[in-house]
């Protein structure tokens, strides 16, 4: 006899569990504390199987008809309507533990430092991460809409940050895009933030372009009166090309006096490739100078408190300033 909802509302408790059925393989489960659960039975295979539907009154028993008779049609076709369920919770569950934060940790890992990226591009990449986090790194990367990623992006405008902003949308959007990749996430919403940005002016740095103003700062270098070890930087400095944190951390083991070349490992270069730097004679002289004050130990440029540390990166700075 099929079940109404005067007969469903009328079931009592009882000591243990029992059943009451409806029809083609539904019925209702009153257990001892009162609940009723809907459950539906099936076969495939000869072996009888159960679909656990909910329970009443939240699924109604029109709801649990019309989930049956889906459950009738997926066995009918060949499927098992409990193990897809199954496989929808743990994939939910998944899904819903794979926070933004969690995924871009991954991505910082897995694609940057295993790939030898500079260190201070994974540095940035942390940063941007940092000021992502408090509004969307809790949140699973598969739920994220775009106006949650525009929110922290504008609070930066506010402050003027308008660089800042726009290059934690663009890490943001390498985040989803791996998301996307690795099945977290079905799409990028930060691609729908093109142009929700304002365009940060660009910001040249001060540069010397007339030759005879170089002249000058090479003269005023020359006759710097700080630390003899600053100075010999300053006036390498113009004749190798190179960064001033590969300077700062050049060590003697990389330096051929006799053949003129001061070779830099990869890791030490952004581009993470090894570099040859030709010495001139007057960076040879300069070197040769260097390694009768300090020994040829270590590194080239130390820091004035300890020779196990390179020279601080606002040492050379510092040193410009003084001289105006």
């Amino acid at each position: 006899m099929p079940l109404t909802d005067t007969r469903l509302r009328a079931l009592k408790p009882k000591d243990k569990p029992y059943k009451v059925t409806d029809e083609r393989g539904l019925y209702v489960e009153v257990t001892p504390t009162g609940g009723k659960l809907w459950r539906f039975r099936y076969r495939i295979g000869g072996a009888q199987k159960k679909l656990c539907i909910g329970s009443y009154p939240d699924i109604s028993l029109k709801q649990a008809r019309d989930a049956a008779y889906e459950a009738r049609r997926a066995v009918a076709s060949g499927g098992d309507p409990a193990f897809e369920k199954r496989k929808r919770k743990i994939r939910a569950e998944f899904l819903s533990a794979q926070t933004f934060e969690a995924v871009a940790r991954e991505y910082i890992e897995q694609m940057m430092v295993q790939n030898g990226r500079a260190d201070g591009t994974i540095v940035k990449a942390n940063y941007f991460l940092d000021k992502l986090a408090p509004a969307i790194g809790n949140r699973p990367i598969n739920e994220i809409e775009p106006f949650e990623v525009l929110a922290p992006l504008k609070r930066m405008e506010a402050t003027g940050k308008h660089e800042t902003a726009k290059k934690c949308r663009s890490f943001a959007g390498r985040v989803f895009r791996y998301g996307v990749a690795t099945t977290r996430c079905k799409s990028d919403p930060t691609s729908m933030l093109k142009g929700a940005l304002v365009t940060p002016r660009a910001k040249h740095y001060a540069a010397i372009l007339e030759p005879t103003e170089l002249g000058g700062l090479l003269r005023a270098i020359d006759d710097f009166t700080g630390y003899m070890v600053t100075k010999l930087a300053l006036q390498i400095a113009p004749h190798v090309f190179v960064r001033p944190g590969e300077l700062r951390h050049a060590e003697w083991h990389e330096i051929d006096l006799v053949d003129g070349v001061w070779k830099i490992p990869a890791g030490k270069m952004k581009a993470r490739r090894a570099h040859a730097v030709p010495l001139s004679k007057q960076v040879r002289g300069y070197l040769t100078d260097l390694a009768e004050m300090l020994g040829r130990e270590g590194y080239v440029f130390p820091s004035a408190r300890s020779s196990k540390r390179p020279m601080s990166e606002n040492t050379l700075n510092a040193a410009f300033r003084r001289m105006g």
